[in-house]
């Protein structure tokens, strides 16, 4: 029912405000919360707003010697604040690969300004957090021509904390002044970090001499050879200036409820601000948003749609910042939303190019979003390509925290421009309506049609189909890539016979049981039974939330998932330690919380499998 039609008329209306910033807790922000309380009031959503007071960081000099070279307007927000001397030292994009060839060539890190190139395979907060590791004092950041076809004065915004949510509240919602002891996020650097023009890259890395830098650090700018630098450079002098500021937000909601079973929902969101125009990073989502909302109200309303389940729409502010208003609100009702939220759909960035879809999501997820391809009609043929549809999601991707954090099952979904590896132009004033319909071919509303049908189909088959279509056997499939690794890697560096993956298999087997005894329940289920239906329900719903590992404190390691979370209770942190006995530890919690996932989707107590 999203017509092409009606989504360009709602585009229009959300980018009113397209003119100027509309920075978190801004009164363009709040202009747009206005208009997304009011569109959610006239469908008879029952809106409610959710306030959070949550720190934000707000804009610093760059000099040479004692020559200035830039006052820069954008900024990386939580980074570290003061002043840092240092020899310059240039490391293409901060990547491992790129430090290591650094270390390999002698260049000495230790103490530096590092100047860096943005890229769209790395997030700003990862670049900074792999060089603050090896001890450098500041970091630079720019748009090199040959990655961004800018103006050479663009300049760059963005966060460089590593994590989401208020960083001085972690694990903790930010709600009216909630006092907490003194904290802050292990994700927070502890270094400087700035963005800067490629004007003003141009002149540091024209004077910092060593090295001839290797081919793939070369990028575009004029008159620069691109040396390494180190000792024989000039000092570079930062300044970060950037203030907390104690700032009120708002996440607005909209319910259309369920008539079965009301208490149960599948949640579909989007980031209200930006810190430029935000065309693709906010408008087209919060544009998209509105019109499901509309259309599926309107289904009920006038069609006679009954949704065995419910439907949640969110506005989110602060997404710039890392996710801010979605994870303050994870955090405040994770409790709640246990078994309750079966589902999100992040709507952040649906449409940033043509040619391509891309898909992050939980194994849970797989199977729905394939027959969902299978059946919208779609302005560039999904999957035609042969290519997966899949990728893993990252970090800074807005639906992360909710996978990662709070053990919802979790999607997010793009169109791409082909062999493009991000959008260029996030982070900057140019993320406005004509850069958009140039990177789509002009065919924008066409796919942000297609988008909206994705985004519908998928949430429509959540609330309306007797049995929740999550697929427990494909969380076996991708927990078994990962559990023949680990066994291969012990097996190859000696530790086979003192550490073992036999427990980790067991456990495996468990949950490969409990899968396939479950969908045999399903078979021999009548799903004209709500109770039987509601109990097979249960027993889907525990398989995400229990896979965040128990053994670790969401203070300390926030992102506690097994296979997506970030810390050593992961799987992949089996793959990567060294200490035996730290990893016989890792290997017996990893152990325990797959078999607590198994055993949970076994049912009751005397149906679990006690074969460990």
């Amino acid at each position: 029912k999203n017509t092409k039609c009606e989504i360009q008329s709602t585009l229009s209306l959300c980018s009113d405000v397209e003119q100027t910033d509309h920075v978190a807790g801004s009164s363009a922000d709040g202009i747009l919360e206005y208009h997304v309380f009011d569109s959610f009031k006239s469908l008879e959503m029952e809106p409610w707003t959710d306030v959070h007071y949550v720190q934000l960081q707000t804009p610093n000099r760059v000099m040479i010697g004692q020559e200035e070279v830039g006052q820069p307007k954008g900024y990386l927000a939580y980074s570290a604040t003061g002043k840092a001397q240092g020899k310059a030292v240039y490391g293409n994009y901060g990547s491992q690969e790129d430090l290591m060839l650094l270390q390999n060539l002698k260049v000495e890190l230790n103490g530096t300004v590092i100047l860096l190139r943005a890229t769209g395979q790395i997030s700003l907060a990862q670049q900074v957090a792999n060089v603050a590791a090896l001890g450098v004092s500041a970091v630079l950041i720019y748009l090199d021509p040959k990655d961004y076809r800018f103006q050479p004065t663009t300049e760059l915004y963005g966060h460089v904390h590593l994590g989401s949510g208020d960083p001085f509240t972690p694990g903790f919602p930010s709600f009216n002044h909630t006092q907490f002891p003194p904290t802050q996020s292990s994700g927070l650097p502890t270094v400087l970090a700035q963005s800067i023009t490629a004007a003003s890259a141009a002149k540091i890395l024209t004077r910092i001499g060593g090295l001839e830098s290797p081919l793939s650090f070369k990028g575009s700018l004029d008159n620069v050879k691109y040396t390494l630098g180190g000792a024989s450079s000039e000092d570079v002098t930062v300044e970060v200036n950037n203030v907390l500021q104690d700032t009120e937000i708002h996440n607005v909601f909209g319910v259309i409820k369920g008539f079965t079973e009301p208490d149960r929902y599948v949640l579909l969101g989007a980031q209200r601000d930006a810190w430029g125009p935000g065309y693709a990073k906010a408008t087209v989502g919060t544009t998209l948003l509105l019109e499901l909302a509309r259309a599926v109200s309107e289904m009920v309303h006038t069609d006679g749609f009954r949704p065995r389940r419910s439907l949640v729409f969110a506005s989110w502010s602060a997404g710039e910042y890392g996710s801010v208003g979605a994870t303050e609100w994870l955090e405040g009702f994770f409790s709640s939303l246990d078994r309750r939220a079966f589902t999100y759909i992040s709507l952040d960035g649906v449409v940033t190019g043509h040619g391509e879809f891309k898909v992050s999501a939980s194994p849970l997820l797989y199977s729905l979003l394939e027959s969902t391809m299978k059946e919208v009609k779609n302005p560039i043929g999904f999957g035609e390509s042969g290519k997966s549809l899949f990728e893993p999601m990252k970090m800074e991707d807005s639906a992360y925290p909710f996978l990662a954090f709070s053990g919802i099952p979790s999607l997010s979904f793009r169109f791409v421009s082909q062999g493009s590896e991000a959008y260029p132009y996030y982070g900057t004033s140019l993320d406005n309506k004509d850069h958009l319909g140039y990177a789509t071919a002009h065919r924008l509303n066409s796919l942000a049609t297609g988008a909206g049908l994705v985004a519908g189909q998928l949430a429509l088959r959540l609330v309306h189909d007797h049995v929740l279509r999550l697929d427990v056997q494909r969380y076996r499939m991708v927990l078994s890539q990962s559990v023949v690794k680990i066994n291969q890697r012990l097996k190859q560096d000696g530790s086979a016979e003192s550490l073992s993956a036999r427990w980790l298999i067991m456990a495996l087997g468990s949950y490969s049981r409990a899968a396939t005894d479950l969908n045999t329940d399903l078979l021999n289920t009548d799903l004209t039974d709500t109770l039987a239906c509601h109990n097979i329900n249960d027993r889907i719903m525990r398989v995400e939330h229990n896979l965040l590992s128990p053994y670790v404190s969401p203070k300390e390691v926030p992102f506690r998932h097994l296979l997506f979370g970030r810390g050593s209770h992961t799987l992949a942190a089996l793959l990567e330690g060294e200490d035996r006995e730290v990893l016989r530890t890792q290997l017996a919690l990893a152990t325990w919380t797959l078999q607590g996932c198994a055993n949970a989707l076994s049912g009751d107590v005397w149906d679990s499998d006690n074969q460990m």
